[in-house]
């Protein structure tokens, strides 16, 4: 399996909400994360970000999705990129209000670097957390 093929499997893993244990197999253990994001910038492993989005969308955002519009994958540094959306609804627990039934349509990339085992070795997520926030009545 190619390290684009790899990157491919990942994001879906991590956007189905399979948590470290489906996206494990596509990145190796102690992968560095970071995101300039409010929500997830202390985070700082690929492992506790997986296991983030799961319980997101497991709790606060059940039902929630995504569409992937756009993907490439540069050999020279073996960096894979993805351009997806995000669409969630704040219908149950958790989250830093009682649930607001409002809806974030919220756009995103993952820059995913990959190893020389063709699996994620770091990851950056480029995402306007405030826009969501606002859209889900988080924040005003």
């Amino acid at each position: 399996m190619s390290a684009f093929d790899n990157a491919t499997r990942f994001f879906h893993a991590c956007e189905s909400l399979e948590g470290w244990q489906g996206c494990s197999p596509y990145a190796s253990k102690g992968a560095h994360f970071s995101a300039q994001s409010e929500p997830i910038a202390t985070l700082s492993s690929v492992e506790e970000y997986c296991e983030w989005m799961a319980g997101l969308g497991k709790t606060a955002l059940a039902g929630c999705s995504y569409e992937l519009h756009n993907s490439a994958y540069d050999e020279n540094t073996r960096t894979a990129l993805f351009f997806g959306t995000f669409t969630g609804t704040h219908v149950g627990e958790g989250g830093p209000v009682p649930a607001t039934g409002q809806t974030t349509t919220s756009h995103y990339v993952y820059v995913l670097t990959m190893g020389a085992d063709d699996r994620v070795a770091k990851m950056v997520k480029v995402w306007n957390a405030p826009w969501a926030m606002r859209e889900l009545g988080w924040m005003s």
